[in-house]
């Protein structure tokens, strides 16, 4: 298939690309500083330099491709009004391009961020009402409204995946997380998924017909706790952390409907089994 990726260069799209060149996939790259990309170009991806909010940059591109999976995305690190720019107003330009050179299907990556902390009994499902607290979920959510109002009204093929913690694989995103884990409850858990996996999801909801206009949620069969989190990074937990409130539910995710629909099967089920399989 003709495939092409935004954010090829981040945590996600730098461990999905490869996959998809070793399977064969024509993938076209659409990245700001095309000289970080070179080791894709070098493996045979192609590799357009341009801004997400100038389609001009790269329609023509689009046309004969398949299916977009977009990646791109601001997190941390930057003000509010960048993370909303980046976030809704880069993937609704990248939409309406979408529509305009007809292209079929549209994979959006979002965050399990997006339930916020809503008092449950059981873990989120997609269908749940969405409370995001901060900028960057509430930029996806803003985001997912919008391209799933171009899926009723225009007949965009979009897919929404809803990511967890990521890990694995020499990411150091566990590691940059901790001093904010160092915060909370260490009874807290999070739902996780290992990069492997991750690209699992993406291509079973890039490839697999007539789900347009669906979301689904991605993770692991095992929430791990912040403590065990501590204990394997060899960090200590503070004595206010034992303190602080937390919903047990928050950041756990239902993924019955990737499971029945889709036939997602964590290839890692847990932290420890990635750990065991040498592929942290």
């Amino acid at each position: 298939m003709n495939v092409f990726v935004t954010g090829a260069t981040g945590k996600v799209g730098s461990r999905f690309v490869p996959r998809l060149l070793q399977r064969g996939h024509h993938v076209k790259l659409l990245v700001r500083d095309a000289a970080k990309a070179d080791w894709l170009y070098r493996q045979g991806a192609e590799v357009i330099e341009g801004d997400l909010l100038q389609p001009d940059n790269y329609i023509d591109v689009l046309r004969g491709t398949d299916v977009i999976v977009h990646l791109a995305a601001q997190f941390r690190g930057v003000d509010e009004n960048t993370t909303r720019t980046a976030n809704f107003d880069g993937s609704l330009a990248l939409a309406r391009a979408a529509l305009e050179t007809d292209v079929p299907r549209f994979v959006f990556s979002s965050t399990n961020n997006v339930y916020g902390s809503v008092v449950r009994s059981r873990p989120n499902r997609e269908d749940d009402e969405l409370r995001p607290a901060h900028a960057y979920p509430q930029s996806k959510v803003e985001a997912e409204e919008a391209l799933l109002r171009l899926h009723r009204e225009q007949g965009l093929g979009v897919r929404i995946v809803r990511f967890p913690f990521v890990y694995g694989e020499r990411d150091s995103h566990i590691t940059e997380a901790l001093p904010i884990f160092r915060n909370w409850n260490p009874a807290k858990r999070i739902h996780m998924a290992h990069h492997a996996d991750i690209s699992q999801a993406l291509m079973l909801t890039a490839f697999t017909p007539g789900i347009d206009g669906r979301i689904y949620n991605v993770a692991d069969d095992a929430p791990i706790s912040v403590a065990e989190l501590f204990q394997l990074h060899n960090s200590e937990i503070s004595s206010e952390a034992l303190q602080k409130d937390y919903d047990p539910w928050d950041m756990i995710v239902d993924t019955t409907r990737i499971r029945d629909e889709l036939h997602y099967r964590p290839i890692y089920p847990s932290f420890y089994s990635a750990r065991d399989a040498g592929t942290l």
